[in-house]
């Protein structure tokens, strides 16, 4: 199963990381906790504590134009909040 996982850089989820040691990833929908655990801890070589997750469900979103209005939906996601060991950290440029 190909899972795809991206670091979410907000200002909340940056302030989260710096104060609880805790990172924050928006995750495939299908993906379970395991699955991010080992995902995590391959890309970024550290020890996972614990994964929490939470779904969104897709908004829907319109915007105007000269051909009138257009309606649509954004995506659902899964964001996970993915806390390591004490003393590590995980640097979300270090794979670009």
């Amino acid at each position: 199963m190909n899972i795809e996982i991206r670091p979410i850089m907000t200002e909340k989820a940056t302030a989260y990381s710096e104060k609880q040691n805790c990172y924050t990833f928006a995750v495939s929908p299908d993906a379970n906790k395991f699955q991010i655990k080992d995902i995590v801890e391959k890309l970024y070589n550290v020890r996972v504590v614990s994964v929490n997750t939470a779904n969104y469900a897709g908004k829907r979103s319109q915007r105007y134009t000269k051909s009138g209005l257009l309606r649509g939906r954004k995506p659902a996601f899964k964001k996970a909040y993915v806390t390591v060991a004490e003393g590590q950290s995980i640097d979300y440029y270090s794979n670009i």
